[in-house]
């Protein structure tokens, strides 16, 4: 029975990997160096496709995996619009309103038709306005490398093996990025705050288990300042959020990484630390042109959420780096770069 279960997920996590294949150049050099470096064997297929297997997801076409994310022709082009979380279909009126379009019908079944009345790039603008993840196709692509380095920290090289990880991320790229440091024998700890558990805990909870496990949990009150003590004691630091949210919290990636040498941050945004627009992973590789094409040349998703495992992987791969060069280093980790990069690798057919 067990070699019927692992053939039968082999086999539906090749139906996956048959779309993204010919994009995969990039992130197979990364996981290879990745592996050289840690030890740690990356099976691509289970790192991009696990929770697509483990939820039961079939192939996306215009609307995401999981189903939270749309592709919506626009007056010039598409635009991802990702509805992810309750209050962004809360934020759906105000949208319309600033997109002129005041419908009677229900405002998810408006969207589409407001959307062909403007361009991409002014949808994804007027949608991150009201705090949904939004992205024009291919709007983010090719002009910002996947991981950018900043220098605020005297370098002392040292393994991987024993440091101490600190993952304040949430939902998917972070926390691979720390499973796969964990494989490596560094010492992790989950922290979340009281006020806003990691979203991914309602979600598959197989995959959940999967990514934190032999982590340690930690629960805090951030408005405490306890967030700061504990950030205080880690060597390496992982997180997604606003720098100017940490900050008010009393804890500064620049003052971290200045006050002891070695050390390593990790910043994971949707388009860079100064930009301050929401993504998820099926928009942002949206942004990065990271899609397939259906059978009438028009773009459809690739994958589940692609841009997260990609990110994560990318970000795991700059830590070891890092590390092996004496750290010191903020590592701010784009996921729209991190998919452009793929997107721009494409091997095409002859």
């Amino acid at each position: 029975m067990k070699n019927t279960t692992l053939d039968s997920m082999i086999g539906h996590i090749s139906r996956w990997m048959a779309g993204v294949e010919s994009f995969l150049g990039p992130l197979r050099a990364v996981a290879e160096d990745l592996t050289d470096r840690t030890g740690v064997p990356v099976d691509l297929p289970t790192a991009l496709f696990l929770r697509a297997h483990l939820a039961g997801f079939t192939p996306p076409g215009r609307t995401s995996a999981n189903g939270t994310c749309r592709l919506l022709e626009t007056a010039d082009g598409w635009v991802a619009v990702n509805l992810a979380r309750p209050d962004d279909h809360t934020a759906l009126p105000a949208l319309l309103a600033l997109l002129g379009d005041r419908q009677r019908a229900a405002p998810d079944t408006d969207l589409p038709t407001a959307a062909r009345k403007t361009t991409a790039r002014q949808l994804a603008r007027r949608a991150q306005t009201v705090g949904i993840a939004a992205a024009a196709l291919g709007s983010d692509g090719g002009d910002r490398a996947p991981v950018h380095t900043r220098l605020h920290g005297e370098r002392r090289p040292r393994p991987l093996a024993g440091l101490r990880v600190v993952d304040l991320s949430a939902l998917w790229a972070g926390p691979l990025c720390a499973h796969l440091l964990g494989l490596a024998g560094a010492r992790v700890t989950k922290v979340e705050s009281t006020g806003r558990p990691d979203g991914a805990r309602f979600g598959q909870p197989e995959f959940y288990r999967r990514l934190h496990d032999g982590h340690t949990h930690l629960t805090l009150d951030f408005a405490s300042g306890a967030l700061a003590d504990v950030v205080s004691e880690a060597d390496i630091v992982i997180e997604a959020s606003r720098p100017r949210a940490l900050r008010r919290l009393g804890v500064h990636a620049e003052e971290f990484l200045a006050a002891r040498p070695g050390r390593v941050w990790v910043g994971i945004t949707g388009y860079g630390r100064d930009d301050g627009r929401i993504a998820f992973g099926d928009d942002a590789a949206v942004a990065g042109a990271l899609t397939g094409l259906d059978a009438r040349g028009e773009p459809v998703f690739l994958g589940d959420a692609l841009a997260d495992p990609v990110t994560g992987l990318y970000a795991a791969h700059a830590v070891a780096r890092s590390l092996a060069a004496g750290g010191g280093e903020l590592l701010c980790v784009s996921m729209a770069a991190c998919a452009a990069a793929l997107a721009d690798s494409r091997v095409r057919p002859c």
